[in-house]
């Protein structure tokens, strides 16, 4: 490649020939050779192609954190699995770049993954990183129990909130004062798959008795940060209820939340048989809400032949837009609703047999702010 004639093109050109190629293209040139890499990965081109081609992948998280001290022997290194839906492959991103001990990734916005992971100090550390570019940053220091507590939410222009059932931390990277901004959440149970939409986060909230659960809609506004002088979050939530909604809740078994295209609510669950204690379910049911209309619409249920598999296993789901997940304990892969059809994808990093979180990772060559 020495003597190559490309060797001598300026380097806009080759900036200008390497935009046009998508994102998966310019990721294996780069393996070509030195001069490619060193191009591909400069902060020049990727600022200018950072708003351009990006994957639209699922990423997984590890299956179990564990909260205890690590041993000094622990690895250093670990990776993301991700999904391509679009090209049914698995992919995996190193984090051998990250100088910290068990990376657990939890959360992504615009091509960044926001992951915890062990500080020199012992401590838990929320990490901002981007594994194309191989940067990241260390937002400011938290204590433990948000990480084993709290759920980390971050929203389109990277606001980053940690939700609890009585407290939620508030970042943002434009904020004159680099830290974080502490308020009251006084919600009346823990938050069950909180997410973020628009300017307001919505979280399932169980406000039933111990015998039986109730599930209820709660909603909480998120001010455009105009003055930092002035609270980020409202202190009251709100309850959504609509008499024409009648028991949409009590229908569906331990449902959950994921955010859905545009200005809608996926919420995602078992579909109860019947009312009684410890009901079974016929299949999982996903419902949709137009936070326009406010009003609910079935968007799918999952087949009967693909249901059997979870019919008796705990099962976990994780994407968004038109584009859901489902894990189940043995099932041994996973299912996918991709718009109008129902998938298996075969592959699953690990034995298979595991129970895996996740979350929509959408790839770009992103600066860190």
């Amino acid at each position: 490649m020495e003597d190559s004639p490309i060797n001598r093109l300026p380097e806009d050109t080759l900036h200008q020939i390497f935009s046009s190629l998508s994102l998966r293209q310019i990721m294996i040139c780069r393996s070509v050779c030195k001069l490619f890499n060193r191009t591909l990965t400069s902060s020049s081109f990727i600022h200018l192609i950072s708003a351009r081609s990006h994957l639209h992948l699922f990423a997984l998280r590890p299956p179990h954190l564990h909260h205890h001290h690590h041993s000094r022997h622990a690895s250093h290194h670990s990776c993301i699995h991700v999904y391509d839906p679009d090209q049914n492959q698995w992919l995996r991103f190193s984090l051998d770049f990250l100088p910290f001990r068990s990376p657990h990734p939890v959360a992504s916005s615009l091509g960044l993954v926001y992951l915890w992971a062990d500080s020199p100090d012992s401590n838990k550390s929320l990490i901002v990183c981007n594994p194309l570019t191989r940067q990241y940053r260390v937002l400011p220091q938290l204590g433990s129990a948000w990480s084993r507590h709290g759920s980390v939410l971050v929203d389109s222009r990277n606001r980053v909130m940690v939700l609890t059932e009585l407290a939620a931390l508030y970042f943002s990277f434009s904020q004159k004062t680099q830290q974080w901004l502490k308020f009251s959440s006084n919600l009346p149970s823990k938050p069950r798959s909180p997410i973020v939409i628009s300017n307001s986060v919505f979280a399932l909230c169980d406000v039933g008795s111990p015998w039986r659960s109730k599930w209820k809609l709660f909603s909480c506004a998120v001010k455009n940060l105009l003055n930092l002088n002035l609270n980020v979050m409202n202190n009251n939530w709100e309850c959504l209820e609509r008499h024409e909604w009648g028991d949409i809740f009590d229908i569906m078994k331990r449902p959950r939340l994921i955010p859905g295209d545009g200005n809608k609510i996926l919420m995602i669950g078992g579909l109860k048989s019947n009312y009684s204690f410890n009901q079974s379910c016929s299949t999982i049911l996903i419902l949709r809400l137009d936070l326009e209309t406010m009003e609910w619409e079935e968007a799918t249920r999952m087949p009967e032949a693909m249901h059997r598999w979870f019919q008796d296993s705990k099962f976990k789901v994780f994407g968004g837009g038109n584009r859901v997940c489902f894990s189940g304990k043995k099932v041994g892969r996973l299912a996918l609703w991709d718009c109008c059809k129902w998938l298996w994808i075969d592959g699953v990093p690990g034995n298979g047999d595991e129970l895996f979180r996740g979350f929509t990772f959408e790839a770009r060559l992103t600066a860190i702010p």
